[in-house]
């Protein structure tokens, strides 16, 4: 009989790794498979299985079919829940002169007959005030956004599927599940909860799966994030900063975060206002 089986302590020990091992893969990725976790733990099936109950019962995690989600990601079965974060209507006021300066610059790079995609959020949503008489394809899962563009009648609409979160009137797909319709985008303009040279941060899983998913159906991505997030960084990340293609942020952010953001691999700054 090998040791940690004699010894309840060593077992303790083994035990609370792979619990740690299994966190991370789920809060990392919003949902794992078992043949995900098979092939990262030297543990049985079975064993993982019964670690995931545990898990489950401590409020760690949620069992599905198939795998395990985040707490945050098992929201989006259960209308009606919150997102973590600020609400969209909290976050509205602050910062915003930064963000509406942002916006303005964002908007400005977006050419006639173009097909974008524009995330929900607070700055995201401050460009859609110079978005008219330009014919445009916008792909966003922002009601917020939609509203605000429906008056221009040459904006053409498009909505992925999925579940409403009412605090934010943000559309979002439980994980798994490929809501987007088939379109490509020349720009996909994104927010984030904190950037920093780790990468770009949301608080909540649900919405870490779904700016992944986007992040694959544009050429090139543009972050949109008042100076602010560039001093903090906390959350699940979405995705490395060598990931993002152009950076607009406001006069305030300092030059040894973006000199920071620059050595991870950012790729340019617009600075606006």
């Amino acid at each position: 009989m090998n040791n940690w089986r004699r010894n309840g302590k060593a077992h303790d020990m083994h035990s609370n790794e792979r619990e740690r091992l299994i966190l991370d893969a789920v809060n990392g990725r919003g949902f794992v498979t078992y043949r995900q976790l098979e092939a990262t733990l030297d543990a049985s099936p079975a064993t993982i299985r019964r670690d995931l109950a545990r898990l489950e019962g401590e409020t760690q995690l949620v069992r599905v079919h198939g795998g395990a989600k985040a707490i945050g990601d098992a929201q989006d079965a259960r209308p009606g829940l919150a997102l973590q974060g600020t609400p969209f209507n909290a976050s509205l006021g602050q910062h915003i002169a930064a963000k509406r300066a942002i916006g303005a610059a964002a908007a400005a790079l977006v050419g006639t007959g173009e097909g974008i995609i524009i995330d929900g959020g607070t700055t995201t949503y401050q460009m859609c005030a110079h978005l008219g008489g330009r014919g445009l394809q916008v792909l966003t899962n922002s009601l917020h956004i939609v509203n605000a563009l429906l008056p221009l009648e040459d904006t053409q609409l498009l909505v992925p599927s999925g579940t409403i979160f009412r605090e934010q009137n943000i559309i979002l797909a439980p994980s798994g599940e490929d809501s987007m319709p088939d379109f490509h985008a020349t720009r996909l303009f994104i927010g984030a909860s904190a950037v920093s040279p780790r990468g770009i941060f949301q608080p909540d899983a649900v919405l870490v799966t779904s700016q992944r998913r986007l992040l694959d159906h544009a050429d090139e991505i543009v972050l949109v994030a008042d100076s602010s997030k560039l001093a903090v960084s906390s959350g699940a990340i979405v995705c490395p900063v060598a990931r993002i293609n152009l950076l607009v942020t406001d006069a305030g952010a300092d030059p040894a975060h973006i000199a920071a953001l620059r050595e991870a691999g950012l790729k340019d700054v617009l600075i606006a206002g």
